[in-house]
């Protein structure tokens, strides 16, 4: 079968044809159309047996045939008319292309689809149904892909309530997903995603499409949602997307800089590599390398790159300023985010004892605002599982929770709600609750403070340096170095640094050419005071103490530039020493952090 056009006059019904017959048939239904746009869907034909004059039977169309000799009566000439022309003389073809034509299809995508399926049932596969309607295959998928739709959704698209691109975004969902968009749909107090909003309602903000990974994507197992279409796939899993990701990226700035490349910068989703405001620059003359990461998961590379006043100097035939080669971070991404998610925990569940200072927290994040603040939780994530089972496990969270749970039932909410806040805003909640507090005393008003402060406050933020020296949390009160820890220190100067601090210098000194795995067991060993090694009690790596301090002159510690923040927003305070190992602190709160206080003082 292939696809032509062919004069009107060209054309005339074949006897195969189901429609075949001396009366005209009734083409009012379609006559208005062809009037205006001529025949789109194409005829299927057949050359006339013994005509040589390039005479075609019609096997299947003749209704759009015959509205179109109306319409040329009439004065209105669309030209030539599309047709899908058979193989001469096949008469089992004709009568089953005809059979299928007059299955009346539909130009509803519904009812096609109910054809097709009947087809389908029928043993007939898609290339099939393509070839005998003249639909691309891809067409013929996308009108089966509704079959996985629930009937009301289909009906919705059957009437236009809904549109294609509504539909085709609902083709990713689970069966449990449209139900929750059903409802939504149904609520008329809600907000009910469509178009491209909802693939951001599907995938919790992020959809990333599987093209766009860097790693082998069958041998990290991560799960794949493909749209029923058959044309996009996109990670169930964002973060786990990011964790394979980063690894690779990470990977590549190492091949970069044992290149000899003195820079590799990462620019990271959010911000952008301009290429007009860099100009190229050959390895031998100081060009970096830009790794550009976008928000969708792709990553583009420019080697050899400097900015524009850099190039000016290189014109001039002056040297530009390269600098040492760029050292790696002190702590990995992953060792940071175990920092600041513990010392989150860790601030967080002092503050319940100090409702005046998250009062004035509060305060200052409704006069100054916040990443988090229009109100919404901190959420806690991790790519990495260990270390979010590590921070869901430890003790600050457990205190906090039991806190939380208290503040629940207080406001007459379940309490296995997992946050205080996070509400949708609607103006009868709102009230419920006001009306609720109405009723409460000061004191109890001010623990719903101090667990709505401990919710909003943003991870590895200043914010939590600042309360953090100012109410002097003792991170050993919560925090123990537990699997997914040692797990994320891979840096073989830190752990022998780390071996002087739990066992001294002679022992970090007698080890320091042991592999990282024996520095481990030593720092184990003496926090357990396992095999005969006396045990040291309290230990918290200089990171996640407060106040926060770096093993290395190496730098690339969060915590302590977060800190160097605080520092800086506090001008009367005396200059505090830097330098590797050197400890940065606020002076010493009026009152450390007691053991067991509560409530509202």
């Amino acid at each position: 079968m292939k696809l032509d056009f062919i004069d009107h006059s060209k054309l005339v019904p074949s006897k195969v044809n189901m429609r075949h017959g001396p009366k005209p048939p009734d083409v009012g239904d379609i006559l208005p159309s062809i009037r205006k746009r001529g025949v789109i869907v194409p005829l299927i034909v057949r050359p006339q047996a013994g005509n040589d004059n390039g005479v075609h039977e019609i096997v299947a169309g003749r209704r759009r045939w015959t509205a179109n000799a109306i319409a040329l009566v009439e004065g209105i000439d669309h030209g030539p008319l599309p047709v899908a022309i058979l193989d001469a003389g096949d008469d089992a073809d004709a009568i089953e292309a005809s059979l299928l034509e007059n299955t009346r299809l539909d130009p509803d995508e519904v009812t096609r689809w109910e054809t097709f399926a009947r087809l389908v049932k029928e043993g007939r596969d898609i290339a099939d149904i393509s070839a005998t309607f003249g639909i691309p295959e891809l067409g013929v998928k996308r009108i089966l892909a509704l079959g996985n739709l629930l009937p009301r959704i289909r009906d919705l698209y059957r009437k236009e309530k809904i549109n294609a691109a509504t539909v085709r975004h609902l083709t990713l969902a689970s069966k449990q997903q449209q139900k929750a968009w059903l409802a939504l749909y149904d609520d008329d107090d809600a907000y009910c995603p469509t178009g491209q909003q909802l693939k951001a309602w599907l995938f919790g903000g992020q959809s990333i499409k599987v093209e766009h990974a860097l790693f082998d994507v069958d041998a990290s197992g991560l799960a794949i949602v493909a749209d029923l279409f058959g044309e996009d796939r996109y990670f169930a899993d964002a973060d786990a997307f990011w964790t394979a990701q980063n690894a690779v990226i990470d990977a590549r700035k190492e091949d970069y800089l044992d290149a000899g490349w003195f820079d590799v910068v990462i620019v990271p989703p959010g911000e952008y590599f301009y290429r007009y405001e860099f100009a190229k620059a050959p390895k031998r003359k100081g060009g970096r390398v830009y790794i550009d990461v976008r928000e969708s998961g792709e990553v583009e590379v420019h080697e050899g790159y400097v900015t524009s006043k850099e190039a000016k100097r290189l014109e001039r035939g002056e040297a530009i300023e390269t600098g040492p080669k760029v050292p790696r971070p002190e702590v990995t991404s992953t060792m940071q985010t175990y920092i600041n998610l513990h010392r989150h925990a860790a601030v967080r569940a002092s503050l319940t004892r100090h409702p005046k200072v998250a009062l004035r927290l509060m305060v200052a994040h409704v006069i100054v605002g916040s990443p988090l603040w229009t109100v919404k939780p901190e959420p806690q994530t991790a790519r990495n599982d260990d270390v979010r089972e590590s921070v869901e496990t430890c003790r600050a969270e457990t205190d906090f929770d039991a806190k939380r749970r208290a503040v629940l039932d207080l406001l007459g909410f379940s309490p296995e709600e997992p946050t205080v806040t996070g509400g949708n805003g609607d103006d009868f909640g709102l009230v419920g609750v006001f009306l609720r507090l109405l009723d409460v005393p000061d004191r109890a008003v001010m623990d719903v403070i101090v667990i709505v402060m401990g919710e909003t406050l943003a991870s590895g933020s200043a914010a939590i340096e600042a309360v953090g020296g100012e109410i002097g949390v003792d991170m050993a009160r919560y925090w123990q170095a537990d699997d997914a820890f040692f797990e994320c220190v891979r840096d073989k100067e830190v752990l022998t640094r780390i071996v002087a601090e739990v066992a001294g210098e002679p022992v970090a000194a007698a080890n320091a050419k042991e592999p990282g795995k024996v520095l481990k067991r030593i720092v184990r060993d003496h926090l357990e005071g396992a095999n005969g090694r006396p045990k040291v009690e309290g230990w918290v790596p200089k990171w996640m103490a407060f106040p926060p301090a770096t093993y290395t002159a190496r730098g690339g510690v969060g915590t302590v530039a977060a800190h160097a923040k605080v520092l800086a927003a506090r001008p009367d305070r005396e200059p505090e020493p830097t330098g590797p190992g050197a400890v940065i602190a606020l002076p010493a709160p009026a009152k450390a952090e007691p053991q067991e206080q509560a409530g509202w003082q």
